[in-house]
């Protein structure tokens, strides 16, 4: 945190234009050192045109933002280089300022300062690298709006109910002379007890149906050799990934890919046809095909429309009957069933597929559009605040010590606080800040 940090910002690639970040204490001093202006004693928040310089010899003409601390990304003085965006001339920009005494900085070190320094909170720096991560229009909504607050905005209220209880049983306990302080008993800390374990397990549950939405589903294509699941791979990835014969069996392997259908992405995965193999490469092939299948979070199940159910069908339809799914007829070309789901793969004709999923996780979509806990380690802490509130629940119901219960109480507390990044590990930052990209 005392030395002064340096990175390229932007892609390493040519580009119009590419930014060299500089903070730290000197960050100002060292970028001057190499300016052909003097800033000094320029204000925070202002752009200067210049040339960066080697010695005498000019390297390129930049524009240069200052912020001063506290005011700035990182809470620190901070320089934004400017320059053109060839891939040497950003290099050698970047090498000057570590040939002043700047460090390289590691992978998110930018956005670790931020947190650190108190400009932003542990969920509004992880929300930073998912916006750079999104992919769709809802990843980068709930990035945006965890950026801003969401995160903190949702778990303040459990936090301000803990910390009510926890005061009050320990003001209870230390000065049990207050007669103007409520005393908390048996019957009136366990109804509040299980109404804050009603309203985090409501939290848990939207979490984990976002990032089930946020995260792509795992969807596997089944159906009996020559049935259409290439073509119908290939027609919603709108490219030809999958081989596609007339000949059955042809795909004897996995063959995946990603889509996004309206506001739903799907990791796909196309299967070997499962029925009995004629060889031990086709029967490689099947084994990974019901593999796929049960670990799948969604099954495109597939029929031929012009051949009706055959004895192969009903048993891939009782083989999958456990399973969340969607049953399509593919052929409507050659002859359309009524009242189904029916598509024609091959002429790319999938439209009340892409319909019925839609309509199928249309919950699960409004809900991953709510504000909510984003990522694994988030829905973990509250995991564990919750399993610490339901300690406390089960010691309350034997009627143990209630100022024995504050132990489970403070677990919930902390464990909440950990979501935030206001307690915990320190090798936590490392792993979190570690995932970002350079610059950031």
């Amino acid at each position: 945190m005392t030395e002064t940090i340096a990175a390229i910002a932007t892609g390493n690639q040519e580009s119009a234009i590419s930014i060299i970040r500089v903070s730290g204490e000197d960050a100002i001093f060292l970028v001057n050192e190499l300016f052909d202006k003097d800033i000094l004693n320029v204000e925070g928040y202002t752009m200067h045109h210049g040339t960066i310089m080697d010695q005498n010899e000019p390297v390129d003409e930049v524009l240069v933002s200052v912020f001063r601390e506290p005011k700035s990304y990182t809470g620190e003085n901070m320089v934004e280089i400017n320059c053109h965006g060839g891939i040497f001339v950003t290099r050698k920009v970047l090498s000057l300022c570590l040939g002043k005494g700047a460090r390289m900085a590691r992978h998110g070190e930018f956005t670790e300062r931020a947190f650190l320094n108190g400009k932003m909170d542990l969920s509004q720096a992880e929300s930073v690298n998912d916006l750079i991560q999104a992919s769709d229009t809802l990843n980068a909504r709930s990035a945006v709006h965890s950026l801003k607050g969401s995160i903190k905005r949702l778990i303040e209220p459990l936090l301000d109910d803990l910390t009510q209880i926890i005061a009050q049983i320990e003001v209870n306990i230390d000065y049990p002379e207050y007669d103007d302080v409520e005393e908390l008993t048996f019957n009136k800390v366990l109804p509040k007890a299980r109404e804050w374990l009603n309203k985090i397990d409501e939290i848990i549950e939207k979490a984990n149906q976002a990032t089930f939405i946020r995260s792509g589903i795992d969807t596997v294509i089944v159906g009996k050799p020559n049935v259409g699941k290439s073509s119908l791979l290939n027609a919603l990835l709108e490219e030809d990934k999958a081989i596609v014969t007339d000949i059955a069996g042809t795909t004897r392997d996995l063959v995946e890919g990603s889509v996004r259908i309206g506001n739903v992405t799907l990791n796909l995965i196309d299967t070997a046809g499962i029925h009995a193999p004629s060889d031990a490469i086709e029967e490689i092939g099947i084994s990974k095909s019901l593999e796929a299948l049960d670990k799948a979070q969604l099954v495109l199940m597939v029929l031929d429309s012009s051949s009706g159910i055959t004895e192969e069908d009903q048993k891939l339809l009782d083989l999958t009957a456990d399973k969340d799914r969607i049953i399509l007829y593919n052929k409507k070309d050659q002859k359309e069933l009524p009242d189904t789901i029916a598509i024609s793969a091959i002429n790319r004709e999938i439209e009340p597929l892409v319909k019925a999923i839609e309509e199928k996780f249309k919950d699960e979509i409004q809900i991953a559009k709510e504000d909510t806990l984003t990522n694994e380690r988030q829905i973990g802490c509250a995991i564990m605040a919750r399993n610490a509130m339901q300690e406390a629940i089960v010691e309350l119901e034997l009627g143990g010590e209630i100022d024995l219960v504050t132990i489970d109480l403070q677990k919930a507390y902390y464990a909440l606080k950990e979501i935030l990044g206001e307690v915990g590990r320190e090798n936590l930052l490392d792993e979190i800040f570690s995932r970002f990209c350079l610059g950031k």
